[in-house]
């Protein structure tokens, strides 16, 4: 953990929710806040200072777009580099997967969001070298101490190990910001934070796509439009 951030009075803290108000908000969070602009903003674009450093990195193109095809703000999706270190220690990051599974947790449909890697891409988004990142992680970061401190000061032992019932009684006190006691408001803009970057994370991933009875993105030989019933239902029939 970040040994130097001060117990509670930080800026960043942490909570949960449930699958199924996760599910309706799954559409919405795997596009919006997928990419949000503001948050991946480097001003390098080509002809402005530090664009001859992005030319310079591996895999970028000489011509027009100096950063075209496999640059950090053009990415090559086949096959993927992260162009930053990551931010996040061990410890961290196992606490944050337990966190990610009370969120979404296994089910007789799909593994849980540690499972695929939720964690894991919340690391590497915290750790990117923008504005709204940079906010993320300090966001993350302290949140997690927060989570430590709580664990540790009702149950006696650190949030990986609480049992599940445990676990839920922390979240449940700053799972919705709106709800939250003032105490655990700033706790609850953490859980926020993590519960949309876990919701991203797991509902692009094919398991999460299955998961929420998505059909989209196949070859299809022929498309017959909506059935009748939802053209009647949408009163266009």
């Amino acid at each position: 953990m970040a040994g130097h951030v001060d117990e509670r009075d930080r800026d960043a803290t942490g909570g949960l929710t449930r699958r199924r108000a996760l599910q309706v908000l799954a559409a919405g969070a795997a596009g919006a806040a997928a990419l949000p602009a503001a948050a991946c903003v480097d001003g390098r674009e080509a002809g402005t200072p530090g664009a001859e450093d992005a030319a310079a990195l591996p895999g970028a193109t000489s011509g027009g777009n100096p950063r075209a095809a496999g640059t950090p703000t053009d990415p090559d999706l086949v096959s993927p580099v992260v162009w930053w270190d990551l931010a996040l220690t061990e410890d961290e990051l196992a606490t944050l997967a337990a966190l990610c599974d009370v969120i979404i947790p296994e089910d007789e449909h799909s593994p849980g969001a540690a499972a695929l890697g939720a964690h894991a891409f919340i690391d590497e988004w915290v750790s990117a070298p923008y504005d709204g990142n940079r906010n993320d992680l300090t966001l993350v970061r302290g949140g997690l101490v927060w989570l430590h401190i709580e664990s540790s000061e009702r149950f006696g032992g650190r949030f990986t190990d609480l049992a599940l019932a445990q676990k839920h009684a922390i979240c449940d006190d700053i799972c919705w910001v709106e709800n939250a006691a003032p105490e655990y408001r700033v706790a609850a803009r953490f859980f926020d934070r993590v519960r949309d970057l876990t919701s991203t994370a797991f509902w692009t991933t094919a398991e999460g796509m299955a998961d929420l009875g998505f059909v989209g993105n196949r070859p299809m030989p022929r498309f017959d439009g909506p059935p009748p019933e939802v053209l009647e239902r949408l009163g266009l029939a």
